[in-house]
């Protein structure tokens, strides 16, 4: 039997990007909470973030969410590049984490410079070259001017 993957479930054109959803909490064997969410900048099958931008966006999410949410394991881009899974330890409401995106974007549109950007360099990164600052700050505006949703299907900008 083939394991359902919860993401692949997703009618894909149901959902009205960008937005934050919770795709589930997981409990360990010792009770620990592990959450994903789905951080979704752009509408899927209508545009992709180009790998210079996203992988920048990467690199500024993983350092910058951690300043607003506690608990932070993980954020990757998804490989469809329309947004990141955000893993993190115990569990926080959408609208907690669509805040702090919007906080976070909105620091990389206003503050961030190239020297703020981690792991960009030949011994921090396996594809130093790939990087676009620029590009990452247009794709953050575009998704501030249409508004981060708590919810995937009724748009709840926060």
């Amino acid at each position: 039997m083939v394991v359902k993957v919860e993401s692949f479930q997703l009618d894909h054109t149901a959902v009205k990007a960008p937005y934050v959803r919770l795709i589930a909490v997981k409990k360990g064997e010792k009770g620990d909470l592990v959450s994903n969410y789905d951080l979704r900048f752009l509408q899927p099958n209508e545009a992709a973030l180009p790998t210079a931008g996203i992988h920048t966006l990467e690199h500024l999410l993983a350092a910058l969410l951690r300043e607003r949410i506690s608990g932070i394991i993980d954020c990757s881009p998804f490989g469809c590049r329309t947004g990141f899974h955000l893993i993190t330890w115990g569990e926080h409401t959408p609208e907690e984490v669509a805040i702090a995106l919007k906080e976070t974007l909105t620091e990389i549109v206003e503050k961030i410079e190239w020297e703020d950007v981690q792991g960009t360099d030949i011994f921090s990164c396996g594809n130093y070259r790939d990087h676009s600052l620029f590009s990452a700050k247009e794709w953050s505006k575009k998704v501030l001017e249409e508004g981060i949703s708590s919810d995937p299907f009724e748009r709840k900008i926060v």
